[in-house]
């Protein structure tokens, strides 16, 4: 059984963050175990979302607890997301060293895609057109996980500010992602009337996209990432985990609109045979 480590949000009433990827990667029989960076009521886009920051000195304690029972040495992958301070950051750097450290690990790995723990970076800081965390953790973000990943899941706009560059269409989406010189998977890529998905590597590029609904649930970021994750660890090649993930989520997006949910209802959404729509998307090649 796959085992992926999640360093990232726990917020109790929103399909959002750590909720929602274990969801995720626990429909695909991978186990999980998260320790959280937050402890919220709800998402703060609805308002005081109560709860707060987990202590970093908490946080540090709780990843010595997993070190402790022996759970580096048996990790498959590390789900990064959202960080609530830089000394955050850094413990998570620290723990993604260890994990890589882990001599037993090998004995025990099960994961089909790599024989070394997977390290999944995806930088949680912002969106239309700035920063919703504080400034050194943006930066810690970008200095401590960025250079240790093996796969950057930004959403456009953070792929901009990570690099530097435009990101406002696939090809100069692809140009920011190979400027990372690492595996990119980023959402939120304008196509006109639609907004695509594009992953990128040193070798190939896909990019597959859907019309943009309005006012659509929070999470769609994590579940993707989770998906994406899942799919990759079963052994699926990039292409396939692409239109796989992206499926899941415009399904559930499409079944959020039916269903009037104003939250992502990914959980029920599974349970129901996928909608025409999202069976049918198909990611296409994209050369640069």
């Amino acid at each position: 059984m796959a085992f992926v480590l999640l360093l990232t949000s726990h917020v109790a009433a929103s399909r959002v963050g750590g909720g929602v990827a274990e969801s995720a990667l626990q429909s695909h029989g991978i186990d999980t175990a998260l320790v959280p960076t937050v402890i919220l009521g709800r998402h703060p886009g609805w308002g005081a979302p109560g709860g707060g920051a987990v202590d970093d000195a908490m946080f540090s304690s709780a990843l010595d607890g997993v070190a402790a029972n022996g759970m580096f040495a048996l990790t498959d992958a590390v789900l990064t997301g959202y960080f609530a301070s830089a000394a955050q950051v850094d413990r998570a750097a620290a723990a993604i060293d260890a994990v890589r450290a882990a001599t037993t690990r090998k004995a025990h790995n099960v994961c089909a895609y790599a024989p070394e723990p997977v390290i999944v970076v995806d930088p949680i800081m912002g969106d239309h057109g700035k920063l919703y965390v504080p400034d050194p953790v943006a930066s810690a973000i970008r200095h401590q996980l960025i250079p240790r990943a093996d796969l950057v899941t930004p959403n456009a706009w953070e792929l901009g500010w990570l690099t530097g560059k435009p990101v406002t269409d696939a090809q100069l989406a692809l140009a920011a992602a190979r400027s990372l010189k690492r595996p990119v998977l980023v959402s939120s890529v304008p196509k006109g009337d639609e907004i695509g998905i594009l992953h990128a590597d040193a070798h190939s590029a896909c990019f597959v996209s859907h019309p943009v609904l309005e006012d659509v649930p929070k999470g769609t970021g994590d579940l993707l990432t989770a998906e994406f994750l899942a799919s990759r660890l079963l052994g699926a090649d990039p292409k396939t985990a692409l239109e796989v993930a992206v499926r899941r989520v415009w399904d559930t997006l499409l079944k959020a609109r039916d269903w009037s949910a104003f939250e992502l209802p990914d959980v029920t959404a599974r349970l129901k045979p996928m909608m025409p729509q999202a069976a049918g998307l198909e990611a296409r090649a994209l050369e640069g």
